[in-house]
């Protein structure tokens, strides 16, 4: 078991478990072990396809890719129950594959296609999907906290037994929305769990120059929540992490903060060299690769075999290429639908619409 060390309410755990044999606090079968990796690498090989295309002028918009912070999205958004809700941000492709989101659809969004989650109407990775719970990735960095914020209470005043998850970078947590949303959700005791994806750098920002607490995870205890600090590039680490602050938050505990140390190893979008990051930081983190980690800690333990792993990423190679060349032979939407989906078209119970005017 990691040594846990704690300071007020914020619980720092060990940075890895790798190379040992665990006993996993919420176990996992063999079946689970097999889809957070192929989640992973699913990620990876995705996001790896997107500079091709978007050098190839298929793309719209600018792309956004998670390098090295696979195990972050994957191992979270896994900890989660089908009601669950969850926001995630540009780098959390993985969040949205463990959700049900398909590839092909993916694809489309950034293609602009018709059959895309947004219907050609947004780019890139502005989508979400509500039949799966997935709430829409908000540009304004920041703002996905409020907002995950009030679905839980609104979700828990409807008698929903459902906790919320999002995201947000090691920058944006310096930002508004991010203390009155998690002051409120201290105060409301709001079944939410929120993680800070510690990047190093907000965009070109370092850390030491952004805040000056030791750890972002402390900001919980002036908040009055759990706090929780992870090793973000372990998939192990941080399903278990994020498993325990989820059943934390639906036992009516109050919500959780979690920072994951993790890095990402592309710059803040394919436009940008990243040339700011040392040279001696990108290679420390490269060893640290999420994916490395979990195929040592799978074939340490004896779960699979490296001929095993290779056979699913070739599968996963495949299905990726599939994909991508699905939704580039799709349709753009029609010029006359534009108009559509601009406002709600479902019937209001009650005929509420005009109810103010007899007031």
């Amino acid at each position: 078991m990691a040594r846990k060390k704690v300071v007020g309410k914020t619980v720092k755990r060990a940075t890895s478990t790798a190379g040992k044999i665990p006993k996993l606090k919420y176990p996992l079968k063999k079946k689970d072990f097999e889809q957070l990796y192929r989640f992973m690498v699913t990620t990876r090989f995705y996001e790896d396809k997107l500079p091709i295309l978007y050098r190839q002028g298929k793309l719209f918009g600018g792309v956004y890719r998670g390098t090295g912070n696979e195990a972050l999205a994957v191992g979270s958004a896994y900890a989660l129950e089908p009601q669950d809700i969850i926001a995630p941000l540009h780098r959390d492709a993985g969040a949205h594959l463990v959700r049900g989101q398909t590839l092909k659809r993916m694809y489309c969004n950034f293609m602009g296609r018709a059959c895309g989650p947004t219907r050609g109407r947004d780019g890139n990775v502005h989508h979400g999907d509500m039949s799966i719970n997935i709430i829409g990735m908000i540009s304004h960095l920041g703002t996905s906290t409020p907002l995950a914020v009030g679905a839980a209470l609104g979700m828990r005043m409807q008698g929903h037994n459902i906790v919320t998850m999002t995201y947000i970078g090691d920058g944006g947590s310096s930002i508004g929305d991010f203390h009155e949303g998690l002051n409120f959700a201290a105060v409301r005791k709001a079944p939410f769990v929120l993680i800070i994806e510690n990047n190093q750098f907000a965009y070109s920002t370092p850390n030491r120059l952004q805040f000056a607490c030791e750890s972002l995870a402390d900001r919980a205890i002036g908040y009055g929540m759990r706090g929780m600090k992870i090793f973000g590039n372990d998939v192990i680490e941080v399903y278990q992490a994020c498993k325990e602050a989820v059943v934390w938050a639906r036992a009516g505990n109050g919500p959780v903060l979690i920072e994951a140390e993790t890095m990402r190893m592309r710059g803040h979008s394919e436009h940008d060299a990243h040339e700011y990051v040392p040279k001696e930081m990108l290679e420390e983190w490269a060893r640290k690769d999420p994916i490395a980690i979990n195929r040592n800690y799978l074939t340490k333990h004896k779960i699979f075999i490296v001929k095993q792993l290779d056979k699913i990423d070739e599968e996963i190679r495949r299905e990726v290429d599939e994909a991508a060349e699905w939704a580039e032979s799709q349709p753009f939407p029609e010029p006359e639908s534009v108009e559509e989906g601009v406002y709600y078209e479902g019937e209001i119970p009650g005929d509420r619409r005009l109810s103010w005017l007899s007031r």
